[in-house]
């Protein structure tokens, strides 16, 4: 295993800057995650380490050894698992695991007992002679990693690999893949646009936009105390309210920023607790089961659309088109200059 180091990174395509300056420590056996929006860098942030593509400035260090110069791919100690699996049509699953293993001259024994290894650890002992044709794409995603382990990597690269599964089985591979990562303690950096899998797997997050990686954390941190605009409104669902006021109380141009699930009817709030009230214009509420998106606007927000997050549970009518009573606790309350998006000290 092996920590990542990354300094001053950048790729250029002619004018465009696909990676521009990124600085980032990935310790050793940690899983970190790259969010962010389609064309934000993050796949070419990735394929940099990988060494698929070129940097055109900055370096790379992989355990100490800086490889961003002439270090192959292949002497960088890393495993790639992408979107598409890459699986190999007309081999079995045995040899589909056991390739990179043949590629190296790897003893015929020592292959058998480290696929056998592998498989075991994601359940795959049992369809070894099966091709990739006879798979789910939850078991096809399972070979793409026992292939992955079995080359021993000092650090994994997850390239969207479950993006391509359906809804439920993507919340069990996201399950798997933790799991894995914990059992095996290899360093991993996972590229994905979605925020539930980020949260959900990683143990920080760097969350990505145009080139530029504008904040590193925990998922609490990121989610809790946003930097800027981009991360407030990017990570969460619903997003972040963000409302200028012109609240003589603030400097001006200041945004004030809440999540949906702090925004509640006054009764619902704990009794003591210091408030900022709303009168919030209900315009339509959504039913989904476990919650309830209650969306409408506030007169002093320039009517601007707000969103509550209500526990499904809750009995009581939000009649559509009437004026409520609602607050959010200012212990939850964010701030953020409106011209820049930076957060502002509370």
């Amino acid at each position: 295993m092996a920590g990542v180091e990354i300094r001053g990174l950048r790729k250029h395509f002619g004018d465009l800057r696909a990676v521009d300056g990124v600085d980032l420590s990935i310790g050793d056996g940690e899983f970190l995650v790259l969010l962010g929006p389609s064309g934000c860098g993050k796949t070419t942030l990735l394929r940099m380490i990988a060494g698929l593509e070129r940097p055109t400035a900055g370096e790379i260090r992989i355990g100490g050894e800086r490889v961003d110069g002439q270090v192959p791919p292949r002497a960088r100690g890393i495993a790639m698992v992408f979107q598409s699996y890459a699986l190999y049509p007309h081999r079995t699953v045995f040899r589909n695991i056991s390739f990179p293993l043949e590629a190296c001259g790897t003893p015929r024994h020592q292959i058998a007992e480290k696929v056998q290894w592998a498989s075991e650890m994601f359940g795959l002992s049992r369809l070894l002679k099966r091709y990739p044709r006879q798979l789910s794409g939850g078991e096809r995603q399972r070979v793409a990693l026992c292939r992955a382990l079995v080359r021993n990597p000092k650090v994994f690269l997850f390239d969207e690999p479950l993006a391509n599964l359906d809804a439920k089985l993507r919340n069990t591979a996201r399950d798997e893949l933790k799991r894995f990562q914990r059992q095996v303690g290899t360093t991993s950096t996972y590229v994905t646009h979605d925020q539930v899998e980020a949260m959900g797997l990683g143990d920080r997050i760097a969350v990505m936009d145009r080139g530029r990686v504008r904040q590193i954390g925990t998922p609490r941190e990121v989610y809790e105390d946003p930097v800027d605009t981009f991360v407030a409104t990017f990570v969460g669902q619903p997003p972040m309210n963000l409302l200028e006021l012109g609240d003589a109380s603030l400097p001006p141009r200041t945004l004030l920023g809440f999540r949906p699930e702090h925004f509640l009817p006054r009764s619902m709030l704990a009794p003591g607790e210091e408030l900022r009230p709303f009168r919030f214009r209900v315009r339509r509420v959504e039913y989904l089961g476990s919650d309830r998106y209650v969306y409408g606007s506030v007169p002093e927000g320039a009517d601007a659309t707000v969103i509550a997050k209500l526990p499904g549970t809750v009995t009581a009518a939000i009649p559509e088109g009437e004026v409520q009573e609602f607050a959010v606790p200012k212990r939850m309350l964010r701030y953020f200059d409106a011209d820049t998006g930076s957060r502002r000290a509370q």
